[in-house]
Formats: C-alpha cells, structure tokens, sequence
C-alpha cells in the first residue's frame, strides 16, 4: 500500500509550526506550539518529535504511514542535516535530520527554513513553473533563498543566499551578525524600530502610542502597516527608506543571478506589502542595465505562514 503523507516542521523562534500534507501539497491539518525558551537542545528536540506525533496521532495515523518528513531550521543548516548555527534556539550542533530519523524511522531532511519557504513557493505557490527564483523573506530580520535552473543554491556549509548580510556599507549600524553595515541593518524590522524608536527619543510625534498594545515591547509588523494606513509620517518614511533599499538590492541580485521572478515574503512583507512592493517594483522598473532583457516578476508570498511547511515537504519528495 502506497504511503500518501508527509510532515511539513516550520521552526522557528517564537513558534514551532507541523503541517501533515498530502502529496498533491494540500494541508490536511496544522499545529504549532511556543518555541521552548531557554532550554537544552535535547528538550527543543523533545517538543519537536511531540508536535510531529500530536499532528500525526489526531489524524488517526500512524508512523509507518509518514513518506517522509521535512524540517525547516531558522539558522545554517549543512546538507547532511547538521545545524551549524541557529541563534534563536538551541539546535546549534545538532545533526537534527538523523536526531528525528531515529524517533521516526522514515526519511527526514532539514534546511533552513527561508530556503525551504522559497521552495514551497516554487512547488504550490507564487513561483510555480519558475527555474530560477529570489526569495526574501523580511521578518524580524532579512532572510533570502535563491533557486538556480531549478536547483536550490545551497553553498559549501548551506550558508549560501544570505542576502540579508551583504554588506553594504561598511561603516553602517552594527548588525544582528556582528559585521557593520549590513542589508538587514537597515530593513529588518528590528532596525526599523530602532529607527522609529530614535526618532521617537528626539521628539518626532507618531501615533504609534495611541495604537501599540498597553506594554507592547516591539512594534509588530502589523502595527506598522496599521500606521501606514493612517498616513503616519515617521513609520512610512522609515518603512519607504527600508523598501526603497530592499528594491536597490533587488536590482543587484537580478544582475548576479537573472531571476524570472523575485518574491518577497516573511511577516513584515505579508503586512505592509500594499506599500513596499509598488517601491520594489518601481526601482527594478529603473535599472537601465536590464530594460533590453525579459521581464522579472516581484511579487507578494502566496503561501504566507504555511511557505516553510510546504517547502519542507518539496524538499522531502525532491521536487
């Protein structure tokens, strides 16, 4: 009897998310649980395999019903399925492919997670019929994956595409990576807020006060889209400056790897993307170098929250 599952884990460090899903890519069902805070890598480990066997087990299925399991990580992942580094949760030093193989005993891969999110945009999403594809992801920080005549780029160590590191000016604000100057310097949302935030500090007026949760401790994505819509001056100017940088290296990637299309995904995307991508869109529509060349699509996830699950399952059945 032909198996007809697999599982999609979305790590991540706030959330760990399990999709089960069918061949054809189509959710059957979907949990997720707070990422564990603070604990050994053997417990993150735990809390993975308990997740996968709750989504399996509601289901009425058993192991021996699973074709394969896919795990996305949130770090660098190299291609045996060894995390090298994850910063925002204790997997670092983990070969989590063979640690899930054991408890499952089915085939299990692991990447990390904003490649496989672009795959799944390739496999049921807004990349479908695409071989070559830029994903940027841009949530609390700046993520990217880049598919090449249909192959994933993955790098010596799976480090490669990590965009939200090219440096860019060398004596800019120190990053989350430790290097100065970098794209997620300046277009993550954790740097958007500090700039918000620094101009709040010098007396610039928003109404960021009036709609933020009683203590919030950041300014969530959705909040910023929600004082973009209200013509808020300090949040669009400093969203405008961060999109307007991410279309300046949405230029210089289409020069280096010749996209069809570019899609930009990832929380603070998916919430302010009716501003940001006209902005994206706009500089490409610029870059003379390419005006004699075809057509490169930028577009808006159509998977969302579910891209990291599906592309873990694509990466699972190697489509």
């Amino acid at each position: 009897m032909k198996h007809k599952f697999y599982v999609g884990v979305d790590i991540g460090g706030t959330k760990i998310s399990a999709g089960l899903v069918e061949h054809s890519g189509k959710i059957i069902c979907r949990k997720k649980i707070p990422s564990p805070v603070n604990l050994s890598r053997k417990k993150v480990l735990s809390a993975i395999v308990d997740l996968i066997d709750e989504l399996i087990e509601d289901e009425g299925i058993k192991r021996s019903a699973l074709d394969g399991i896919g795990l996305g990580v949130p770090g660098i992942v190299d291609p045996d399925g060894f995390v090298i580094s994850a910063p925002n949760i204790s997997l670092s030093g983990v070969n989590i492919r063979k640690e899930v193989k054991k408890k499952f005993r089915v085939p299990v891969v692991a990447g990390n997670d904003v490649n496989l999110g672009v795959l799944g945009e390739r496999w049921v999403g807004a990349a479908q019929g695409y071989k070559n594809i830029v994903g940027i992801f841009m949530g609390t920080g700046l993520g990217a994956g880049v598919i090449v005549d249909g192959k994933l780029l993955l790098g010596t160590h799976g480090a490669a595409a990590e965009i939200g590191h090219m440096i860019i000016d060398s004596k800019g604000p120190k990053c989350s990576c430790g290097n100065y100057g970098c794209l997620e310097a300046y277009v993550g949302r954790w740097a958007i807020e500090r700039d918000i935030r620094k101009e709040l500090r010098r007396g610039r007026k928003s109404i960021l006060k009036k709609i933020s949760p009683p203590g919030a401790k950041t300014i969530k994505s959705k909040l910023l889209a929600k004082a973009i819509s209200r013509k808020d001056t300090l949040v669009t100017e400093v969203v405008k400056r961060a999109a307007l940088l991410v279309g300046d290296a949405c230029v210089s990637l289409r020069h280096v790897f010749d996209p069809r299309i570019i899609i930009l995904g990832g929380g603070l995307a998916e919430a302010c993307g009716y501003f940001i991508l006209p902005l994206v869109q706009s500089r490409l529509a610029k870059d003379k170098f390419f005006l004699k060349f075809g057509k490169c699509e930028v577009v808006v996830s159509r998977l969302e929250d579910n891209a990291t699950i599906l592309g873990a399952v694509a990466f699972a059945r190697g489509v």
